[in-house]
């Protein structure tokens, strides 16, 4: 028999039982809605709602069914609808009138919301220790390669050079941004709903601080319909995770084209590519391309929500049962990608001497050219101008600018002098940009630094 049924004169339909069920996918809060009763519960009998000897009853059986979950010793029961009730049924099963007491002075509503927050809040912090991972393994690669050359593009057009560490420590401050976000998240999630009832709070004098404080919450819910009726908490870390998707799956573009036969800028190691069932020369960048897809997938769980969310009027209404498959999938999927991106990234190899050789090509010294003839007194749109002339002489000649020859160079500008090589070499090119967030070795030196001491503050 249904917890609920006093209400009805009849069983409901055998089709309605699964459709209304969420058992199959908010099973998985088991130990937030243990722990969320226990504490629930240790407060009823301090502040003599039930006997104290009742709770510490209540308190000790459910910590014997979370232990025998863990155990794998539990199945639950469909019928029983979801996991509040799942737990809720097993304890009385085990004590009798007194399990009965558990559900005192709270509802379902304010139960559900405060699962779902111990949840996300729990998931947060994986999520942030993987994005650790992730800056840890830039960070390394980085430092191997402060001199490893590459171009840098702009519209996919090869632009300046620049090296592989700049271009990886890039990725790092959008990692970085995404834990600072998920941080930020974390204050919103981390206010604690129980004892908001149905909607209207309750009559009982409970005490809601002495719950937040043993579950770890910095404060409690301020208005009781807000707090069963609102998702945002979830709308925010939905956009969040999407956040991190999408810099995940720029960085997978990259990926993907770096390996491709036109760049062979790197190569993935064979335990993170698959092959071809018809082409036998095939090694394809599928973890890169899966997390490319995946995206699309995280961003529905964030659209989906919002529309849930949109016309509700308040307080709690059975919609919004919808708001963990959602999520659940995108927490999912961010970690599945993280994890997979982090070993991909370790263990790929670089092709330094195609990275330089791609930076010699496109005129990507240009912009130092042009540099130069402004240290040389020339007001810098002449040195565009002037610098411009230069590049289309040498794709008539299909030579690079550093192979003209000075007296070639001087039919252009008389400024030039020898000391032009220098200048536009490619270590000067990149060496020369000193300035902080600059390519030169010693600035992004500097950038691995400041994100090492990031990471040491994400420890404490």
């Amino acid at each position: 028999m249904k917890l609920w049924a006093g209400r009805f004169s009849k069983e409901t339909d055998a089709m309605m039982d699964d459709f209304n069920a969420s058992i199959r996918f908010d099973s998985r809060m088991y130990r937030q809605d243990i722990l969320g009763s226990a504490a629930h519960v240790r407060m009823l009998g301090a502040c003599g709602i039930i006997p104290p000897a009742d709770a510490e009853l209540i308190r000790k059986t459910l910590f014997e069914i979370l232990e025998d979950i863990e155990q794998g010793k539990i199945e639950f029961d469909q019928s029983a609808e979801d996991i509040h009730m799942n737990i809720e049924t097993l304890l009385i099963e085990r004590i009798g009138q007194v399990g009965k007491k558990l559900h005192t002075g709270r509802s379902r509503n304010d139960q559900v919301a405060l699962d779902f927050r111990m949840y996300i809040r729990d998931e947060i912090k994986n999520i942030k220790a993987l994005l650790a991972d992730m800056e840890q393994t830039l960070i390394k690669l980085s430092e191997s390669h402060l001199d490893t050359i590459m171009p840098g593009y702009t519209h996919l057009q090869r632009a300046q050079p620049i090296t592989l560490a700049h271009h990886l420590m890039a990725y790092f401050q959008m990692f970085r941004r995404d834990i600072e976000r998920l941080d930020d998240c974390y204050k919103r999630v981390n206010i604690m709903p129980l004892g908001s009832g149905a909607l209207a709070s309750t009559t009982y004098p409970i005490n809601r601080m002495m719950v937040a404080e043993e579950l770890g919450f910095d404060g409690i819910t301020e208005n009781s319909l807000d707090g069963v009726s609102d998702r945002d908490f979830a709308l925010e870390l939905a956009s969040c995770l999407s956040i991190i998707m999408v810099h995940l799956s720029r960085f997978s573009e990259e990926i993907i084209l770096w390996s491709s036969s036109e760049f062979s800028f790197i190569e993935l190691d064979d335990a993170y590519s698959t092959g071809s069932s018809i082409m036998p020369q095939k090694k394809n960048p599928d973890a890169a391309e899966l997390v490319r897809g995946k995206s699309g997938r995280v961003f529905g769980s964030l659209m989906a929500l919002l529309t849930v969310m949109k016309g509700l009027p308040l307080a709690y209404n059975k919609d919004m049962q919808e708001d963990k498959e959602s999520l659940f999938d995108a927490i999912d999927n961010v970690k599945s990608c993280l994890g997979i991106f982090i070993k991909m990234l370790d263990t790929m190899k670089i092709n330094k001497a195609n990275m330089r050789n791609a930076a010699k090509g496109g005129f990507t010294n240009a912009t130092d050219l042009a540099d130069y003839l402004v240290r040389k007194g020339i007001p810098f749109r002449d040195c565009h101008e002037i610098v411009g002339k230069m590049v289309a002489y040498c794709i008539g000649k299909k030579i690079g600018l550093e192979d003209m020859t000075i007296e070639e160079m001087r039919q252009f500008s008389e400024c030039i002098t020898e000391d032009v090589y220098e200048s536009i070499s490619l270590e000067a090119c990149v060496g020369g940009r000193k300035v902080p967030g600059g390519p030169a070795p010693e600035s992004v030196l500097a950038s691995i630094e400041s994100g090492k001491a990031f990471l040491d503050a994400l420890k404490q």
